[in-house]
């Protein structure tokens, strides 16, 4: 077998455009256009995107989270609040995301600020998760050094005793909505020359487009 040469890995783009006009004056309203595309392509893990958050020493650190919610001007995701990325989020709620749909080849960056969902909305969504999830809410100490994985299957298995029925939302995990207050849509093209429209909102709330250089 020949051997792997990364540098040679390339792939060229050819599925559509992207017109600088077409975010218009609500650019959530667009994300929720083309997310809904990537659902009717069926794009593996549509909804997997990539949360870059800062540390207390100023290290980035990245991770995939899956998005739950299109809300008005608002995305949401939901996490254990006492996680490195909760932590982080509450000690500095600034953020980044990155979605990526290889199948359309498209990507969206958002940049903005995250804040606790409210519990009802917490509430709702952990009790429509499979009841496995719910016990693993319970069951892991997210982001812990453990000493072994017995540990986690034994934790799970004593909640799934201590609520053999109705199974309660841990007080320590829930949502996080992100209040975008940047949105760069890419369309890929052929030649490396890419679309890249960048949308910003303004003080009064309006949002602005700028063109970028691939």
């Amino acid at each position: 077998m020949p051997s792997l040469r990364i540098s040679d890995i390339r792939q060229e783009y050819r599925q559509a455009k992207l017109h600088p006009e077409e975010p218009g004056k609500n650019p959530m309203g667009f994300f929720r256009k083309w997310f809904e595309e990537a659902v009717v392509a069926q794009v593996d893990e549509v909804n997997a995107m990539v949360l870059s958050t800062i540390g207390e020493d100023g290290q980035p650190h990245s991770r995939v989270v899956l998005l739950k919610g299109i809300e008005d001007q608002s995305l949401l995701f939901f996490t254990n609040y006492t996680s490195d990325k909760g932590r982080q989020l509450i000690r500095n709620p600034r953020l980044a995301l990155n979605l990526f749909w290889p199948a359309l080849e498209r990507q969206v960056r958002v940049e903005g600020r995250a804040r606790k969902a409210p519990e009802p909305v917490s509430d709702a969504y952990f009790h429509s998760r499979p009841r496995e999830s719910q016990y693993g809410a319970w069951a892991s100490p997210q982001s812990r050094v453990i000493p072994s994985r017995a540990l986690l299957d034994q934790s799970f298995a004593e909640y799934q005793k201590k609520y053999p029925d109705r199974i309660p939302r841990p007080p320590y995990w829930g949502g996080f909505y992100v209040d975008p207050h940047m949105i760069e849509f890419w369309q890929g093209r052929p030649g490396r020359l890419h679309d890249r429209v960048r949308c910003l909102k303004q003080s009064d709330g309006q949002w602005t487009t700028e063109i970028l250089a691939p």
